[in-house]
């Protein structure tokens, strides 16, 4: 008995040891397994920082002449059960200044977006399907403010490759969003720390229509990477906008209430 007792012992081991050798061989092997776990990987590092502040320069190109400058003060909430909850204010120049974008992301529900324009004195509601439009004149569209969420998404890894210097993963991901304009987005994210390093955004009709590179990261809390710029470039049109972000604070004590739509009209 003790022989037989031995042998199926045996045989659970080589099981349990097999089936760990497939899924890693899964990964390994199936370019959408090991684009999922790399998206996993980069929201699991991220997960904790609760809230954020932070001011933002946001300079307009038409191509290398330079356009507009507008500072405006960020605010972020994270919503561990769902998308993200962001509050732009804007502070200058004069014409826009107390305009203020809500935003929350969903992961599964459509997303919610609202714009307050002081001169009118009205909050109006960004709609699914105008969210493809730029935002504030900018290279950067309404879509392209949510935050980032794994399952909004079908990946891919595509390879490995340098970017920049540094050992990236290059991972494909196909939008699920009906309303999104893009095709899908082609992301390098650097092995070391999981941080996007660059995205390739093509549009319905696959043309190569933007590049986002992020750069100048900085690390807080001990373990949340931010890019202190971001440069959205058109290659349609040739025109760029460059985000600077600085002063970032964490933590801060931000809640539900600071991200209304009554919110909207007393962000001042």
């Amino acid at each position: 008995m003790q022989f037989y007792r031995n042998l199926i012992g045996l045989l659970v081991a080589m099981i349990v040891a097999l089936s760990a050798v497939a899924d890693d061989a899964d990964s390994a092997t199936d370019p959408a397994v090991k684009g999922l776990e790399i998206a996993e990987e980069m929201k699991a590092r991220d997960r904790g920082w609760g809230d954020s502040t932070a001011h933002l320069e946001m300079q307009l190109f038409d191509k290398d002449t330079l356009l507009a400058t507008r500072e405006m003060r960020l605010k972020n909430l994270e919503v561990l059960d769902d998308g993200d909850k962001s509050l732009t204010i804007f502070d200058t120049p004069r014409d826009v200044q107390g305009t203020a974008f809500l935003s929350f992301t969903h992961v599964l529900e459509p997303d919610e977006q609202w714009l307050y324009l002081p001169a009118l004195k009205r909050v109006k509601q960004i709609s699914s399907k105008n969210k493809t439009s730029p935002f504030m004149g900018s290279e950067f569209s309404y879509e392209d403010l949510n935050s980032f969420e794994v399952p909004r998404y079908d990946y891919r890894w595509l390879r490995d490759e340098m970017f920049d210097g540094q050992d990236c993963f290059v991972v494909e991901a196909r939008s699920k969003d009906p309303y999104t304009g893009y095709s899908r987005e082609v992301v390098w994210v650097d092995k070391a720390e999981y941080r996007p390093l660059k995205v390739e955004y093509y549009d319905r009709r696959q043309q190569h229509l933007k590049t986002l590179i992020y750069s100048d990261y900085q690390r807080y809390l001990d373990r949340h990477w931010r890019a202190s710029l971001q440069t959205m470039t058109n290659h349609l049109n040739g025109n760029r906008t460059e985000v600077r972000l600085t002063g970032y604070r964490f933590q801060t004590g931000l809640s539900d209430t600071d991200f209304s739509q009554n919110s909207l009209k007393r962000a001042r």
